[in-house]
């Protein structure tokens, strides 16, 4: 199966491909129209601040694909700010419109008693533990690195949620697309059998 994991300049790009080849699937990074909407499923990855992201995906014209790749029903997986990206708009460095696949909004964390960025090892809770991408899967630690998190409009397109002083937004999934706040390359045999349940929705 092939799967398109999005260059558009601001991604782990290579862990993340590293990680699908293990997998057993044929990962392709790619910036192009035409190959990312042939592939089995897509990968969004994402590092970086929100604003730029979404500059360079405009730039490239990646976000018109990434639209048409949800409307078309591939299965697609935002990682990291590619989650955050799927949404609405971000707070982040001033107000940016996202690609309002979900819809919701990126704010900071409140300053307080935890650090920002929020960054390491935090356990998640399943809000709906009957989603295909939990299958025979129990609950464990993923790795975190972010400053800013995702309040989804619709509490039915959260997933899966983690404790950093309140609940924050891990998981989030509606239909075809689906959305990891951490690093699921990175986080232990959790993150790959969660990334493997992603790609066995795209068979």
């Amino acid at each position: 199966m092939a799967i398109a994991i999005v260059d558009y300049g601001m991604g782990n790009l290579h862990s993340v491909s590293k990680a699908v080849e293990r997998l057993g699937d044929e990962p392709l990074v790619t910036g192009k129209r035409e190959e990312i909407l042939a592939a089995d499923g897509i990968i969004l990855p994402g590092v970086g601040a929100f604003g730029d992201a979404m500059e360079q995906l405009r730039a490239t014209s990646l976000d018109k694909v990434m639209k048409e790749a949800a409307e078309l029903g591939k299965p697609l997986l935002g990682i990291c700010l590619g989650m955050q990206l799927l949404f609405s708009k971000s707070e982040e460095h001033g107000h940016h419109e996202g690609l309002s696949i979900l819809p919701g909004q990126v704010v900071r964390f409140e300053s307080g008693a935890y650090k920002v960025p929020h960054m390491g090892w935090n356990s998640l809770t399943f809000t709906k533990p009957e989603h295909p991408l939990f299958a025979g899967l129990q609950e464990g630690h993923v790795y975190f690195v972010h400053s800013y998190h995702v309040l989804p409009d619709q509490s039915s397109d959260l997933l899966a949620v983690t404790d950093y002083g309140r609940p924050v937004t891990a998981i989030v999934g509606r239909g075809n697309v689906h959305g990891m706040q951490f690093h699921p390359e990175k986080s232990g045999e959790l993150g790959m059998s969660l990334l493997r349940n992603f790609l066995a929705l795209t068979r």
